[in-house]
Parts: C-alpha cells; structure tokens; sequence
C-alpha cells in the first residue's frame, strides 16, 4: 500500500514527505499505524554524514515510535490488531549468546530486518528504500518484526509512550542499569537533551543526592531542573570540570554521563570523576572519534564504560518505565517541547541543532 514518509536522500538536505510503498507482513511481522514518533540525536547524525549507516540508496529515518497495529503476519504471537505498542531499536533474536545471557539490548541474531535478497519493506517505483535500524517510523506505517515492538496499555498516550522507545529507555537505563548508581551518590551529566534529561531523571528516581547538569545553552537549566537535577553548569561560561569539582567540594562525582556523543564531553565526564568513580558513555560518537586524556585525570580505581541502549530488557523495561510515568515518578510531560507533525521533520532537526528542545514529537492524527 501506498503511505506518506519523510525520505532522506543526500547528506546534509532536508527530508523530502514522499509517496512510497509499504508491503504486507511476512511470518512474524507486524504493520502498524505510526500515532507518534520521536526526533532523535541518531537521524540527524545520519543526515550529518556521522555514523556508520549505509547511504547507498535513499532511506526512511526515525526509531522512536509508537503505534496501533493494523495486521500480523500468519507466525505472529505478541501482538494482535488493535494492540497499542511501542517500537524499539533493540531488536532481539532470543537464542544468540548475548539474548541468552540476559543482554537481548547486544543481540547479535540480526532477525529484525529482511534479509538483503529478499523483497523490500519499504520501496518507491519499483526501488528499494532502506529502512533505518529496522523501524523507519517518519511514515504513516510502520513494517517491523514482532520481536521489535511490546505492547503497553492502551490508556496510555502514545504521543508520551513513544518516547520509551529510545532516548527514555536509553537515559534512564543509562542511570539505573548500565552504571552502577547507589542511592546517596554524586551525578554530573553532560549534556541535557532529550538522553541526558532522561539521565537525570533515572539518577533522581534511583536516589542520587546530587545530580548536575552540564550543557551549553542556558535554556536547558530549567529543563534540567524540572527533571531533576540540584545544580547546572553552563558550559559556555565556566569550565565544566572545575564547576562539578567546586559543587561537590573538590571531591568531584561517583557517575559522570557523556549524553551527546562529543569527545570533548568524554574527557569532561571523565575529568570530574572522583575517586573509584565511573564514566558512563552514553552519546554515539562518530567511528574515529580518539578519546585522549592526561594519565594523571584518572583518579584512583575509576572506570570508564558504554551503555548500549540503556542496558534494556525492552519488553520488561519500557512497560516499567512507563508505571514510573503513571505514578509521576518518570516526567514524560516535560520531556516533549514541542510539538508537530511530518512536514515538520526538518524543523524539528533545526530545534534540536539550536538546543531549543527536550523532544519533538510529531503525531500522525
């Protein structure tokens, strides 16, 4: 069937809203009605020429969707038509190694995307488009495997439930299962996008007594605040890592978060660490990206460490992220600042570039 997608073509243009088709789900595919998605850091560094993502043909970005589904392929048995659900990049295969150990986040099966050979999900005239990360949910429909969604209660808005999917699930699993947080300890995070509030959110919600927010732009200070963190420091006036040491009385912090993907942050978020701190990395650099750093900033017994994706069980973790959100412990609210619709894709990328924005949303109503 024919649907309406925002389609990128050439580094550093804008996404073009074009007519392109949609097949049918196979064996364990589901169709969904796109209600929601997301702008995340991960499409614009593919339309900034940053990352590893093959740019052969033309490609329907986004991956922070949320849906209703429409039809189920004949092997399907998670979801059914009428499930509300929300789609997740962290598709699994449930019988590789890192599936069986309990990191399905690591899953290297690669069973969520048709194979190269096989007819696409996505085409236009007869040529086949990429599909991003296996979801592409800049379109009115979305093709995924069923091991790439959870379904979530149907009272919940998905305009909100969409933001699990990715930058939440990924911030606050960042705090709460990659690093290592007990309640009482020190937070600096650098950054406060759309991850790093959800950073500060999980660090608030697993019982840091201070939590610092580090960025460039005044307007974040207030939206760091509301998510939670005790201090700010404008990175653009004073020098982030003698800031954070100054705030926590020379000792410096128990976590440091990187939530851009800039190799400068990493020294920063490293440089503040106290001792027998750790140094989560969080943003996505760019593949040659060289960390450097003087031997002597590492205090003692620090460690510096990656979140994939939060660490996440997704099917377990986005549904109790969203409980923490019912109960207004996880503020989904705040996090969407603004707010469109598909046409709007490319503003919403100027928003996020200027540091005006949390999130945008865009819905499909």
């Amino acid at each position: 069937m024919e649907i309406e997608a925002a389609v990128f073509r050439r580094v550093q243009e804008p996404l073009t809203i074009e007519a392109v088709e949609i097949d049918k789900p196979w064996g364990r595919e589901v169709l969904v009605r796109t209600a929601a998605t997301g702008v995340c850091h991960s499409d614009l560094h593919v339309v900034d020429g940053v990352g590893r993502f093959p740019l052969d043909r033309p490609i329907v970005l986004g991956h922070e969707g949320a849906g209703v589904v429409e039809a189920v392929g004949a092997d399907v048995t998670t979801v059914k038509p009428g499930d509300h659900v929300v789609a997740c990049l962290s598709g699994f295969c449930g019988n590789c190694p890192q599936c069986l150990s309990g990191h399905p986040n690591l899953c290297t099966g690669g069973i969520v995307t048709r194979p190269d050979n096989a007819a696409p999900r996505l085409s236009q005239k007869g040529q086949p488009l990429r599909q991003f990360i296996g979801i592409s949910s800049y379109a009115e429909k979305m093709l995924l495997h069923e091991n790439s969604l959870v379904k979530i209660d149907p009272e919940l808005p998905l305009d909100r439930a969409a933001l699990v999917g990715c930058g939440v699930l990924t911030g606050v699993g960042a705090a709460l299962r990659s690093s290592g947080l007990e309640a009482g300890q020190t937070v600096a995070v650098f950054g406060c996008g759309g991850v790093g509030l959800s950073i500060i959110q999980g660090a608030r919600i697993g019982g840091a007594r201070q939590i610092i927010g580090v960025d460039m732009f005044e307007s974040k200070r207030e939206m760091a605040v509301r998510a939670g963190a005790t201090d700010f420091v404008n990175s653009a006036e004073d020098d982030p890592v003698k800031a954070v040491r100054a705030l926590t009385g020379g000792a410096g912090v128990d976590h440091a978060f990187e939530a851009v993907g800039n190799a400068k942050l990493v020294r920063q978020a490293i440089e503040s660490l106290a001792i027998r701190g750790t140094a989560t990395i969080v943003g996505v650099l760019p593949p040659d990206a060289m960390i450097e750093f003087p031997w002597m900033a590492i205090r003692p017994e620090c460690k510096v460490q990656t979140s994939r994706m939060g660490s996440n069980r997704f099917r377990y973790d986005i549904p109790l992220y969203l409980d923490f959100y019912r109960q207004g412990r996880l503020k989904l609210d705040d996090m969407v600042t603004k707010r469109g619709h598909l046409g709007d894709i490319n503003e919403a990328f100027r928003a996020m570039k200027a540091g005006e924005v949390a999130r945008t949303v865009l819905t499909f109503d």
